[in-house]
């Protein structure tokens, strides 16, 4: 049986998925929706930081399980709802709010890479110590929920940046297809370009930090 020192990585990652990466990419949809014209995120109680709120039970075990076991990452965290006939901006106003959510979690990677070079600057030893590993895994994953979720396959955020450059004809004839099979072509891309896709998260993460 692994001790508490073994699953200190896996506890951390679980962590920064659903205590902060999940919560603010999510309330992150809700407040631009907000901004934009739309209060359903709002009034149904989800432009808020708590992570119960936006907690998803299914994917929320999936994210345990997929850490803990090892192996491919998988979860996610209760959709923010949006009704985009109150959107003011009728052309960029989805997409806009679609990639609210990415864009936040490349935010807290900065910041977090931020603070990264700053202890080290100050003389702060933190490589090979617990607190240098918190801060590296907060800045790797809030890296791969920005860059995965830019993907431009349903259901993540950046299919929304798809059809807004395609042609109306275009979506028209797509959209239903990536609607049903979205999900199997996100996960044969995830099989297929797995280790290349681990390699660019990886690799920015490792360039905010300096490492």
């Amino acid at each position: 049986m692994p001790n508490l020192q073994d699953l200190t990585p896996a506890l951390i990652t679980v962590a920064i998925f659903l205590l902060v990466g999940f919560p603010v990419h999510e309330f992150s949809h809700a407040a631009v929706a907000y901004l934009q014209g739309d209060a359903t995120a709002k009034l149904l109680g989800r432009m808020t930081l708590n992570p119960i709120v936006h907690f998803d039970p299914i994917g929320g075990l999936m994210t345990i399980l997929s850490v803990v076991l090892g192996g491919f990452l998988i979860g996610w965290a209760k959709p923010t709802p949006v009704n985009t006939a109150n959107l003011r901006d009728r052309r960029n106003g989805e997409v806009i709010v679609a990639l609210a959510g990415p864009a936040s979690n490349l935010v807290m990677a900065v910041i977090g890479a931020f603070v990264f070079r700053l202890l080290e600057a100050l003389g702060v030893e933190l490589r090979f110590t617990l607190a240098g590993s918190v801060i590296y895994l907060f800045v790797l994953f809030n890296v791969l929920l920005a860059i995965f979720n830019f993907l431009p396959i349903p259901p993540l955020d950046g299919s929304t940046l798809l059809y807004r450059i395609l042609s109306p004809r275009q979506v028209w004839q797509v959209r239903p297809f990536l609607t049903q099979y979205g999900i199997f072509i996100l996960l044969a891309f995830v099989l297929i370009f797995s280790r290349v896709l681990g390699d660019v998260i990886q690799g920015v993460a490792n360039a905010l930090v300096g490492a």
